[in-house]
């Protein structure tokens, strides 16, 4: 049976850096699926790798002909931006990995059943988070330190304990050790019910 592995963390907790290591090292039939968002891109990501980034023109167009599992919105010190995941076919003896949030992860069970997702949850530390996200910041064209805040803060009840406890297939991943610790920890994990 195929699985599907939702990786999610807060802010700055490795989740891209994550997502392109296990896509670089693991097996050919991992297929990655890639979030649409109409937020501006930021200076190292790439259209159609990290993010296909659209208008909401576009995304209002792909809900009207019923493409779009789940969708969020943030209001930002920016203006309201929008992620979103669209429907996608399962093929048997593949797997698919995506990088999500929970509420994400909720809608992809309702679409495809729970007994196939995986919750891979990158935890770290609040100090190296906030730095590693003050530095990210910082490498922007205009760096907007409020809004890192915001996010920083908006975590914390996005990823409590309750909300977390809702899913039943839960994996933790530390990353407040080196890719290498990582990257095994995360072959456990894929290894687990392999068919």
């Amino acid at each position: 049976m195929s699985r599907i592995f939702c990786i999610v963390g807060k802010s700055a907790s490795g989740k891209d850096t994550i997502y392109k290591e296990i896509l670089s090292t693991c097996c050919s039939n991992l297929i990655p699926i890639i979030p649409y968002t109409t937020r501006p891109k930021r200076v190292e990501e790439n259209n159609g790798v990290d993010y296909n980034f659209v208008t909401e023109e576009q995304l209002m167009a792909f809900e009207k002909a019923g493409d779009v599992i789940e969708k969020r919105q943030y209001f930002t010190t920016q203006g309201v931006w929008y992620y979103f995941t669209l429907k996608f076919n399962i093929t048997n003896n593949n797997d698919y990995i995506l990088i999500t949030t929970l509420d994400g992860a909720i809608s992809i069970m309702q679409e495809y059943g729970s007994d196939i997702v995986h919750i891979v949850y990158l935890v770290i530390d609040d100090r190296t988070r906030l730095l590693r996200c003050i530095e990210r910041e910082s490498k922007q064209d205009k760096p907007d330190y409020l809004e890192v805040c915001r996010r920083f803060i908006a975590d914390q009840e996005d990823f409590s304990d309750s909300k977390i406890r809702i899913f039943e297939n839960v994996h933790y991943i530390d990353t407040n050790f080196n890719i290498e610790s990582c990257l095994k920890k995360w072959n456990e994990i894929y290894g687990y019910g392999i068919h």
